[in-house]
């Protein structure tokens, strides 16, 4: 059976589903991807595939940075951020939520089961693209970062979970990068990751969590 085919278990016993955001609700892998070409093609530095893509997109961001071939000594990490994001923001209304979300989320709701969203994306950003989208009321609260340099999630993880009253077997945190499979084990919570984003399959597997192939199956394996 080939890997795609295979069906990842069912997560018993979910209560509470904290979804990363960009990647994993907001189709924006190809405008990421787009504007890190435009970024590198005007440097003169190679561009690259989605592939490619899926095989060096990393937390922190620097590192990504570093792998595409940025020359921090002729600019800064801070100053290509910032021209990244500043890029992204002109062009954020172009990227549709992905196949299936408003589907997922809803059935999610109508089954008891609650929702909060915990991102690298800046805060009060987020609060407005979230009701931009018609979809902030499925969440019962959303925790973004307090700049643009998507440093990790981990610290603002423990932050949420201190205030929340849910049994940490009872949630479970669903993302499309290595990064929120991490972010997930640092705080003692499950973890589920999905193929539409910025990581690819082979790359997810490694985790030994369960990787879904779009935003329906996994909330077909909620129960």
């Amino acid at each position: 059976m080939r890997e795609e085919k295979k069906r990842p278990k069912k997560l018993a016993n979910i209560k509470h589903v904290v979804w990363d955001w960009n990647g994993t609700l907001l189709d924006d892998t190809w405008l990421c991807i787009e504007i890190a070409n435009e970024m590198l093609a005007e440097r003169g530095i190679r561009t690259m595939s989605k592939r490619r893509y899926q095989q060096i997109f990393d937390f922190p961001v620097i590192l990504y940075y570093q792998r595409m071939g940025f020359d921090f000594e002729k600019e800064s990490f801070e100053k290509l951020g910032a021209e990244f994001i500043a890029r992204y923001e002109v062009r954020r209304g172009e990227c549709p939520l992905h196949k299936g979300a408003r589907h997922t989320l809803e059935k999610l709701h109508a089954s008891g089961v609650t929702q909060s969203v915990l991102s690298n994306y800046p805060h009060h950003t987020l609060e407005e693209i979230l009701r931009h989208h018609g979809i902030r009321d499925f969440f019962d609260d959303v925790t973004g970062a307090d700049d643009v340099y998507a440093r990790g999630k981990t610290e603002r993880g423990r932050q949420w979970l201190a205030r929340s009253s849910r049994a940490r077997h009872e949630i479970v945190l669903v993302g499309d990068t290595l990064h929120d499979h991490e972010v997930a084990r640092e705080l003692g919570i499950l973890s589920a990751l999905v193929t539409v984003g910025s990581h690819s399959r082979s790359r997810l597997a490694k985790t030994g969590a369960p990787v879904f192939g779009s935003l329906r199956a996994f909330a077909s394996a909620v129960s």
